[in-house]
């Protein structure tokens, strides 16, 4: 029973990693997204209002809104690439189907291409020959090795990690100001930010095989120009 349970423990640990590695991407663009969307309505807000509780309630507020409307986004968009993906399958198949020769001619001539032997194409070519229909599943296979490991898992999976990071980047701006004083919440709102940015940056680079201090500027830079927007536009509405 100890075995039994320590192995499920070790499953469950080992589809988390390989949902987290494969869901690198989206958690990237969720702490973008959060972090920087989330520090340019906070600094907005504090520039309008003097108090910690309406910067808190609005920040909250924004970074629950924006973490299910990214979620919602991310999922429609994976569904749409699946249904999009379904819709080509059933174009190929009625393709193989019209013309199976055609189809079997230039399958086999798309592996010649490739590089294999003349041996392998006469054995493959037997075999797609008795069941024509077998070429789309051939293709399937290899676009699968070939598709990027952030398609591979659960669509669920992304948008969970999704939503959990952009949530979790979008809070961090906000914190300070439900267990601070109003001038030492705007420090800590951007020191605490500044911080996340960075390593957001570095994880980037690493992510993308960047420069690092590329990443890290470029980053940086696009969540400069939110709080930048965020304090304009409150200036003007405040005068």
């Amino acid at each position: 029973m100890v075995d039994q349970a320590d192995k499920e423990k070790r499953s469950i640990r080992l589809r988390v990693k390989e949902s987290l590695i494969s869901s690198a991407g989206d958690i990237v663009f969720g702490m973008e997204d959060g972090a920087v969307s989330i520090f340019g309505l906070v600094l907005g807000v504090a520039v309008g209002s003097q108090t910690a509780d309406a910067v808190f309630l609005a920040g909250a507020t924004g970074a629950i809104a924006a973490s299910v409307s990214m979620m919602a986004g991310l999922y429609l968009d994976l569904e749409s690439e699946k249904d999009e993906a379904a819709v080509e399958a059933m174009v190929r198949e009625k393709e193989i189907k019209k013309d199976p020769a055609g189809a079997i001619n230039g399958f086999i001539a798309q592996l010649k291409s490739a590089g294999l032997s003349q041996k392998s194409l006469d054995a493959i070519r037997e075999d797609v020959n008795a069941n024509p229909l077998s070429i789309r599943k051939l293709e399937d296979a290899v676009a699968a090795d070939e598709e990027p490991p952030a398609r591979k898992s659960s669509i669920m999976a992304h948008v969970t990690w999704m939503g959990i990071t952009d949530f979790t980047a979008g809070i961090t701006p906000v914190i300070p100001f439900a267990i601070l004083p109003f001038e030492q919440a705007r420090i800590l709102c951007v020191a605490g930010t500044a911080i996340l940015l960075v390593l957001l940056g570095v994880g980037r680079s690493i992510i993308g095989k960047r420069p690092m201090l590329r990443g890290v500027l470029e980053t940086c830079s696009i969540a400069a120009a939110a709080a930048i927007a965020g304090v304009i536009i409150a200036y003007f509405i405040s005068v």
